[in-house]
């Protein structure tokens, strides 16, 4: 019997058992931990979320905060920052992780188009390499990823953090803030903040208080 040695899985064998009751994509930004909901980046209206099974590591969904199934039921504003964020989560994976291509897609529409859950709307943004499909699904229907999903939002944090649209890059472990103006391993305090990011700051600040501290703060 051949074997494939995946120790990081132990991890996930061993969690804490926490059902979701109710729509994942509903509860998980309210929960109080974006690192453990592996929440890399958080908009006004829309936020970014680790696939827990990915296709390929950096495997991310862009998802609005508002529980909506239809494309078209999307107000103008969520639509706009929806569409920055797809842009800025392609941006970070190909700092972060220089694949040869992206694929994008939603599955619309119900069991019909392949979606698993189809009362509310998201976007994949799965990075693709030459040679990232073998043998393996078709012989066993056994995907092999590489990097642990933890190990990809250490990575895909650091991205955003330094793009344009990061106005603050709370450290991952909930230590102080991080301004994007400076190194995102340099932490700073709040008061230091550049002026432009005042508004960003307060929802920032706002967030921590509810314990969301983790996920990068865009602003577009």
């Amino acid at each position: 019997m051949d074997r494939i040695y995946a120790p990081w899985r132990i991890e996930w064998v061993e969690r804490d058992r926490d059902p979701i009751d109710g729509c994942p994509f509903c509860v998980l930004p309210e929960r109080g931990d974006d690192v453990d909901a592996r929440i890399v980046a958080r908009g006004e209206h829309n936020f970014v979320l680790l696939n827990n099974a990915p296709y390929n590591p950096g495997h991310a969904m862009v998802i609005p905060y508002g529980h909506v199934a239809e494309w078209g039921a999307l107000g103008d504003d969520v639509m706009l920052e929806h569409g920055r964020l797809k842009a800025a989560t392609i941006a970070a994976l190909e700092s972060a992780s220089g694949p040869d291509g992206v694929n994008t897609g939603m599955n619309l529409g119900g069991s019909a188009a392949g979606g698993s859950i189809d009362d509310h709307l998201h976007t994949h943004v799965v990075p693709r390499w030459d040679g990232d499909t073998n043998f393996m699904p078709v012989v066993s229907d056994t995907k092999v990823i590489v990097e642990a999903v933890d190990r990809t939002y250490e990575h895909l944090h650091a991205a955003f953090g330094e793009l344009e649209a990061a106005v603050t890059v709370p450290s991952i472990d909930g230590d102080d803030d991080r301004s994007s103006d400076d190194d995102a391993t340099d932490a700073v305090d709040a008061a230091d903040a550049p002026a432009d990011t005042a508004d960003a700051a307060d929802a920032t600040d706002a967030a921590d208080a509810d314990g969301t501290a983790g996920a990068v703060r865009l602003s577009f």
